[in-house]
């Protein structure tokens, strides 16, 4: 037999017990935006072009993301009235600390994204994994006040061991998996309930723009025709729609204008779904679908 992963089993959308959103909404949708900080001049990062080292190229245009794209976002996430789910790198704590406040203070969500995107945690020892967890844990809290309850490994780069871990140091859920159109309840060695919320890899600027090489425009129209769909499709059970950014990216002028267009289309429908985050989610499933 093929080996798995031992966390779920298979289980097709159309066999699944029936629940709403709250309200009685069919199709939750949540905003998800990556703010990342790098090391210059070596570890990952994505790459707009090739260039020498140092890389100043590709991590100054990552720079332009804490700078300038994110901020123009959270203005247009103010005038739009959407929540977000922040997926903070701590590194930003050292870094940039208003930028992260600046979410917090309009009620954002703040998820943890490990240290940095210059490193990958499936390369640490399980002993190290875990301690840097639980470094990334106490960051959140001494600046937010609270625990992050949601977890995105950077690069979606995990071990075995990412999910026990995870749900050792108490987190309720992680965006690591992209499998489903609804949340999952995971298997774990923690005795802990702990859910994978959907997490888009279609619907994200990186794959999509970096890796597909297609455009704002085309990126927005796939958002609207994925909501369009859905939204059809929700009327049969309930769904997530994920939107998954990143600031040095979308939050380019000439792609923000594009997004915006997309965000409105949504918006103009806001009485027919749930507008949330990923941690409402987590939250709403844990309560209705017991594990």
């Amino acid at each position: 037999m093929l080996k798995t992963h031992g966390r779920f089993e298979y289980s097709a959308i159309i066999d699944r017990p029936k629940f709403t959103w709250p309200n009685g909404k069919k199709l939750a949708v949540y905003l998800a935006l990556n703010l990342e900080h790098f090391s210059y001049g070596e570890g990952m990062g994505a790459k707009l072009a090739p260039s020498a080292s140092p890389d100043v190229l590709n991590y100054a245009w990552r720079e332009y993301g804490n700078r300038v794209g994110a901020w123009r976002m959270l203005s247009m996430f103010d005038k739009l009235d959407l929540p977000v789910s922040v997926l903070v790198n701590t590194s930003l704590y050292e870094h940039c600390p208003q930028l992260v406040k600046a979410f917090s203070d309009r009620g954002d969500e703040i998820v943890a994204h490990g240290y940095s995107n210059a490193f990958s945690q499936s390369d640490m020892a399980i002993s190290e994994e875990r301690e840097m967890i639980a470094q990334v844990s106490a960051a959140i809290k001494k600046h937010q006040g609270q625990l992050p309850r949601g977890w995105l490994s950077p690069w979606i780069a995990v071990s075995n061991d990412t999910p026990d871990l995870l749900a050792e140091q108490g987190y309720q859920y992680t965006l690591n998996w992209c499998h489903d159109d609804q949340p999952t309840w995971f298997k774990t060695t923690a005795d802990k309930p702990f859910l994978s919320v959907p997490y888009p890899q279609e619907l994200n600027d990186i794959p999509s723009i970096i890796g597909r090489h297609i455009e704002g425009d085309t990126f927005a129209n796939m958002i609207i025709d994925q909501f369009d769909e859905m939204l059809e499709q929700s009327e049969q059970q309930p769904l997530v729609m994920g939107i998954a950014l990143h600031a040095y990216i979308t939050g380019q002028p000439f792609r923000l204008r594009h997004l915006r267009r997309a965000l409105e289309h949504i918006c103009k429908q806001r009485h027919s779904i749930w507008l949330c985050t990923a941690g409402d989610i987590a939250k709403h499933f844990g309560k209705v679908n017991q594990q």
